[in-house]
């Protein structure tokens, strides 16, 4: 019997389409809570960028694709890259003029690419967001993931120049940079199980991006969005609808979960 179920955000909960929260989406999560299946997101976005899940009764978030999980206000974990690490990540982005966004409970930016296209576009397309968040000094508190804008050759200079770093692509211009081996969307699903005292065989994880195959290969029943990449939908155990299409509700009921 399934216990709990996690969701990615962007393409999975939110359509790929116009980025709202599909009627049937909501009330799948709707029927899970009552049912006492336990609701978690999985994101890779900025705890604050979450206000609209938590309004649905989502009340366990994974951030920062696994670097900080929270409990309405109680931390279960989190992992924060080192100053250091910050510091010269920030000073390598800035000598080859790199967009760098850092994620603390919320989100900041340094101050490159203001007019970039592709920062704008990968922001509105990752985030929603249609305006470029200000540097608001992040370095003086836990950072907890950054994002790097670039392409695949633009990028191999940072994965070259910081091989202690893990590097995770999940949109064609933007990759999250995480500790190695410690953070991961997996990882957390574990601490999660491990918080809640449920197996993982009881467990299913919906997603549509790279950052969400470690999720979807780790639980019970992984299930790539129809609008998901081709690589996580050929390693997912069942392929839904797109998001747009009723994607959640149509897998829930498929499999007597709802």
């Amino acid at each position: 019997m399934y216990e709990i179920v996690f969701f990615d955000v962007d393409g999975t909960i939110l359509s790929e389409v116009d980025r709202c929260i599909p009627e049937s989406t909501k009330l799948a999560i709707k029927r899970l809570n009552e049912k006492g299946i336990k609701v978690v997101v999985a994101t890779g976005r900025p705890h604050n960028l979450c206000e609209e899940l938590i309004a649905l009764g989502i009340d366990t978030l994974i951030s920062a694709n696994g670097a900080l999980i929270k409990e309405k206000n109680n931390v279960i974990y989190k992992s924060a890259l080192s100053v250091k690490t910050v510091r010269e990540l920030s000073s390598f982005a800035e000598l080859n003029g790199h967009t760098l966004s850092y994620f603390t409970d919320s989100i900041s930016m340094n101050e490159i690419g203001v007019e970039e296209k592709r920062v704008r576009s990968a922001l509105l397309e990752t985030l929603g967001l249609s305006h470029y968040p200000k540097n608001l000094d992040a370095l003086s508190e836990e950072i907890y993931c950054m994002c790097l804008y670039a392409d695949e050759s633009e990028a191999q200079k940072f994965i070259d120049n910081f091989p202690q770093l893990r590097f995770v692509r999940f949109h064609r211009y933007v990759i999250n940079i995480l500790e190695k081996q410690v953070v991961s969307k997996s990882e957390a699903i574990k601490k999660v199980l491990d918080y809640y005292n449920i197996a993982v065989s009881n467990s299913i994880a919906f997603g549509d991006g790279g950052n969400d195959l470690d999720m979807l290969e780790f639980v019970g029943l992984g299930i790539a969005m129809g609008n998901g990449e081709e690589n996580l939908k050929q390693r997912a155990d069942f392929v839904t609808k797109k998001a747009s299409e009723d994607g959640i509700y149509y897998a829930l009921t498929k499999f007597g979960v709802i």
